[in-house]
């Protein structure tokens, strides 16, 4: 039989392109569940934001995934060490917190095996979704999708009514806890 192959992501590193991000959760996992869980990636984008210099368009955390539409600054940017940066510091946050609150029975189930070694895996293996947007009409799309996200699965009535995403500040929320740039036009 011959052994799976899992699909390849392919990123376009284009100057001036936004890009549509979205990863998971490993197993689909509701990982981001709790308000801690959700604000270690609220603090990673962050990070990430002024490591990597990017323009934050819109974002939502759901209880097993993360959407995001930023668009890099630099002329040379690496998608992958990009997602390195938002991802990582999460999931080293989660692994601690585990160690430190004697959550053993998660610590093992998010622990396999890669080659000879164990591995703790917040996030499922790979890049996740990358899209290039290169118009304001498509991301202007992008960020209704996104926004829409809680409100297709049940979750609120309203985007805004969902606080873990950039809903509120496109509506005015002068509190967000992310700010967004301006969309170009």
């Amino acid at each position: 039989m011959q052994p799976l192959h899992r699909k390849r992501r392919r990123t376009f590193n284009e100057p001036g392109h936004a890009h549509y991000l979205t990863y998971s959760c490993v197993h689909g996992l509701p990982l981001l569940s709790s308000e801690r869980s959700r604000q270690w990636v609220v603090e990673a984008i962050g990070a990430a934001r002024e490591r990597d210099a990017f323009d934050l368009f819109a974002y939502i955390i759901m209880p097993e995934h993360v959407h995001l539409l930023l668009r890099p600054r630099r002329s040379a940017y690496d998608m992958a060490r990009l997602l390195y940066d938002l991802k990582r510091p999460v999931s080293w946050k989660a692994k601690s917190w585990l160690k430190e609150s004697g959550e053993t029975k998660w610590l093992e189930r998010l622990t396999g095996r890669h080659g000879a070694r164990r591995v703790f895996r917040f996030w499922q293996p790979g890049g996740g979704f990358d899209r290039n947007i290169v118009s304001e009409k498509g991301l202007w799309n992008v960020v209704e999708y996104i926004h829409a996200n809680p409100v297709r699965r049940g979750l609120v009535e309203r985007p805004t009514d969902w606080r873990w995403s950039s809903a509120g500040f496109w509506a005015g929320d002068s509190n967000p806890l992310l700010r967004m740039d301006p969309v170009p036009l």
